[in-house]
């Protein structure tokens, strides 16, 4: 004892850092070890309420941490240097695309190797370690190259609480020999993050206020538009509350689907151009005022640049910054205080949802075929939709699984999730292995066609291994649909695999693992019967054969539209 405080043993930056992980809400990291990081792994296993998840491959691991961070609102991956860095960040490209906050923790090079001439192994020959870290200084917000442990504590403090404040990817690298010395500045538990919230600029929230009020309220049939920036914004309940209150139409962009409730009276489906649902895109185009909460207008989500949306009928409210019309703009202008104090403003208008209800007509439903008949995806997704809850979240992948499950009704809680902005294929099979870890109490519905499955099948056998029982959903259809809808070439046809075949020699007899193929209506409804009963609690793969040429009508249309615009000649000089 020294003036009756006990001594503390030094702690470790290995310890520092995996209590900061669970602090934040982490408790799976996602891995691929190598010889850089083997050391820090064993601190992360050593870490009680931190379970350590093998991947089979380091892109998987960073989709992994993306689908983790949707479903717990922050993930983490650790990979080895060089080798295992530039494998992973693309999926943590798409992690900053996406405005998810994914802590990428590289194993790097012994501290004593830096400022030498050495060539290390796992670097592409030269002497320059710095080719990791220019090349994540593209997709993060923040870097830390951790070879000194003096102001280790600091820099790691400093990377995880910016990943969490601008809720986007950020790069650690930490030298091989540093996890397990000790260091005074370890000694104590880390105090919890204290995060002070972004306060908007009141002078401009009242100007974005008032100027936002006095161009809806002098409109004839305004209306609402959800874009995926609601998610980052931390805006869903503030936008529900301004619906609430001035009875405008809701819409949503295709990538804000999942974070309004479609169930809500004034829902009126995805605006989406030229294959919006039935009736919402006549309703945005023709409305004289619009309120588009955090929108990304690309080429994607724009059908090729064909929205007919004009610009001075339109307020913008993005994250940080209000816009109406044509102007005026205002800056420090924070979405979700925007969306609370416009309500108070706003008079109740429900004329475009009258319009809306005066032309609605219900969709019709496929009809059953004959029996035997070769299974349709139209089909198929009417079981599909039969099995959504809320216990239950949709992971589409890219491709014509955007448009097919763009259609599907979420009831209340049921969760949605894909990548637009990015659209990397193969993104779903990692991503459905993060969210399945992260939310337990869900089951996860994946919708994947053949050509993405080939990319990242792997870690079908890490949903084995943790024993998770998501549904997987094979459209088999022998190619690349959405690039044929596109163009067209040899190249969009790919081998066709044994999938349930594949599937069973991954879990070689080990795991809770059913597999089925389906090719006709009464196949598929026997498939899913078993998987939500007797199998509810195996991972269960179902492979539904189709047809090459079965697509959605709006991957036709949107298909050549993009077409259209990826075609373009170069302007003349």
């Amino acid at each position: 004892m020294q003036d009756g405080i006990a001594r503390r043993s030094p702690g470790t930056l290995g310890r520092h850092l995996a209590r900061r992980l669970v602090q934040v809400g982490v408790r799976d990291v996602f891995s691929v070890p190598g010889d850089f990081n083997l050391t820090l792994l064993d601190h992360l296993i050593a870490e009680p309420q931190l379970n350590l998840v093998g991947c089979c491959n380091e892109l998987n691991a960073g989709y992994a941490a993306d689908g983790y961070a949707r479903a717990c609102g922050v993930g983490a991956c650790v990979v080895t240097f060089t080798v295992g860095g530039l494998s992973v960040i693309n999926a943590i490209a798409g992690s900053f695309s996406e405005n998810l906050p994914v802590i990428c923790v590289v194993g790097g090079p012994n501290s004593n190797d830096y400022g030498t001439n050495r060539v290390l192994h796992h670097t592409i020959g030269l002497p320059d370690f710095s080719q990791e870290l220019r090349c994540f200084q593209t997709v993060t917000c923040h870097q830390a190259v951790i070879n000194n442990l003096d102001d280790a504590h600091e820099m790691i403090d400093t990377a995880i609480s910016t990943a969490l404040k601008e809720s986007k990817p950020v790069y650690i690298s930490i030298s091989c020999n540093l996890p397990g010395i000790p260091h005074p500045t370890f000694a104590n538990e880390p105090v919890p993050y204290f995060l002070s919230p972004k306060v908007s600029n009141q002078l401009g929230l009242e100007g974005a206020v008032e100027a936002t009020a006095i161009f809806l309220n002098k409109a004839a049939k305004p209306v609402l538009v959800a874009g995926p920036k609601l998610r980052v914004a931390k805006a869903q309940q503030a936008f529900m509350e301004l619906a609430d209150t001035c009875g405008y139409p809701i819409a949503i962009m295709p990538s804000a689907k999942g974070l309004v409730l479609e169930h809500h009276p004034q829902f009126i489906g995805t605006y989406w151009g030229a294959v919006s649902t039935n009736f919402c895109g006549e309703i945005v185009e023709s409305a004289d005022a619009y309120v588009f909460v955090g929108p990304i207008f690309n080429d994607y989500s724009s059908v090729g640049y064909s929205l007919l949306i004009k610009k001075e009928k339109a307020v913008v409210a993005l994250p940080n910054r209000v816009t109406v019309g044509n102007g005026p703009s205002f800056g420090w202008v924070f979405m979700a205080e925007f969306l609370t104090a416009l309500s108070q403003k706003l008079k109740r208008n429900s004329t475009a949802m009258e319009n809306y209800r005066r032309i609605y007509v219900p969709p019709s439903m496929p009809i059953r075929r004959q029996n035997n008949e070769p299974l349709r995806v139209n089909i198929l997704f009417k079981h599909i939709q039969s099995m959504l809850s809320g216990e239950t979240t949709v992971i589409a992948e890219t491709g014509d699984s955007w448009f097919n499950c763009q259609k599907l009704r979420l009831p209340g809680n049921c969760g949605y999730e894909f990548q637009m902005q990015y659209g990397s294929i193969g993104w779903s099979i990692g991503a459905t292995l993060g969210y399945a870890q992260a939310a337990k109490q869900k089951r996860v519905i994946a919708c994947i066609g053949d050509g993405s499955f080939q990319v990242t099948a792997q870690d079908v056998s890490t949903m084995i291994r943790q024993g998770q029982r998501s549904i997987i959903f094979l459209i088999n259809n022998g190619g690349y649909t959405i690039e044929v809808e596109i163009h067209d070439g040899p190249y969009n046809v790919i081998k066709n695999w044994n999938y349930t075949g594949l599937v069973d020699a991954i879990n070689n007899g080990a795991g809770k693992c059913w597999t089925c193929k389906v090719n006709t209506e009464e196949e598929l409804e026997e498939a899913i019967s078993t998987a939500t009963r007797e199998k509810k609690d195996y991972l269960c793969f179902i492979e539904a054969i189709v047809h090459k040429d079965d697509t959605s009508k709006e991957l036709l249309e949107w298909g050549s539209r993009v077409s259209s615009a990826n075609s373009r000649p170069p302007n003349p000089q």
